[in-house]
């Protein structure tokens, strides 16, 4: 039996259901708000994204698996470059870049230009810390560690993901 090629992210995200972009961020927008009120503190908030996100993603990387046709990657660069052009355009419609590596290669930015989750945004000066989109960092985390590969990541903004190794 042949092997079957890696399907690409834009491949997989044409041909799944999905549900209106506007809807999907909309509610993702609630979600935070409720969180907001509920816990009072912006730490406690970040906190709660990660995890959930962490959540998702655990259970995400079967279906990533599945879908993708990806093998294991050999390298962090090479794991990074698939993460930013399969998985995010697979789950999110949008691909992102992999940038500011460091000498070792242990460090890269995913940084995305057109992020889903912050459209109509805008955070009052008492959410100041918030890292609105922190349930992205749980998802690459989470599926991460499902394929055990250990790295810390860390969200510097909506649209900027650190990956250590």
């Amino acid at each position: 039996m042949p092997a079957v090629a890696p399907r690409s992210g834009e491949a997989i995200f044409s041909s799944a259901e999905r549900v209106n972009a506007e809807l999907f961020t909309l509610t993702y927008g609630a979600i935070v708000r409720q969180l907001i009120t509920d816990l009072e503190e912006v730490d406690e908030v970040n906190k709660q994204l990660d995890q959930m996100g962490y959540n998702i993603g655990v259970r995400l990387i079967d279906e990533f698996l599945a879908k993708s046709n990806v093998s294991r990657c050999v390298d962090f660069k090479e794991t990074a470059e698939v993460i930013a052009k399969v998985g995010f355009k697979m789950f999110l419609g949008v691909s992102a870049t992999v940038t500011n590596w460091d000498a070792e290669g242990t460090t890269c930015s995913l940084v995305l230009e057109d992020n889903p989750l912050v459209d109509f945004v805008e955070l009052p000066d008492t959410c100041q810390g918030l890292h609105y989109c922190n349930v992205l960092n749980g998802v690459v985390r989470g599926a991460l560690e499902m394929v055990s590969t250990c790295y810390l990541m860390l969200v510097l903004s909506s649209c900027h993901i650190i990956i250590l190794v």
